[in-house]
């Protein structure tokens, strides 16, 4: 089986459980952030709702360079499902174009101001850096939905709140 298709498999199951949780983000709290050092709940969920492009950037591109780049970013609330089901799907058709060859011999480098942070085959920077990475903040959304008292929705099995 071509590495795509497995890289696709998990994609089909992580981006449907994110859209179930950015639809949790409530308008209303838009600014609120749990502590001072934290991003609002818009910031987060905007950055999630994005995330998939950065796949889209290491499929396209052979580096990034951090230090002036610009990244796509949700203003407001009614932007962040249609934000993320078009990046998504961008994502998704960019993943199932890849090949092997692609994805264990291309590398990818990011760099800021020029100093490398990291150069990995595309295949591990896809895993680690891109489907990971957008967890990891998948994660954290709920840590301030907790803390919010928003319910929060099942991804892997029933949660405390939708059993």
């Amino acid at each position: 089986m071509p590495l795509s298709e497995l890289l696709l498999r998990e994609f089909d199951v992580e981006m449907p459980n994110t859209r179930k949780t950015l639809e949790r983000v409530p308008a209303e709290k838009w600014d609120w952030k749990p502590h001072a050092k934290s991003g609002t709940l818009g910031w987060l969920a905007g950055h999630i709702a994005t995330l998939p492009g950065f796949s889209i950037a290491v499929i396209q591109t052979p580096e990034m360079e951090i230090a002036g780049a610009s990244f796509p970013k949700v203003d407001k609330h009614a932007d962040l499902l249609g934000t993320f089901d078009s990046i998504s799907k961008q994502a998704r058709g960019a993943i199932a174009g890849l090949t092997d060859d692609n994805l264990l011999r291309d590398t990818w480098t990011l760099k800021w101001s020029g100093k490398v942070l990291f150069q990995l085959p595309k295949y591990d920077v896809l895993r680690v850096h891109c489907f990971n990475h957008l967890i990891h903040h998948r994660a954290q959304l709920t840590g301030y939905f907790r803390a919010l008292d928003v319910p929060l929705p099942a991804l892997y099995g029933p949660s405390a709140d939708e059993q």
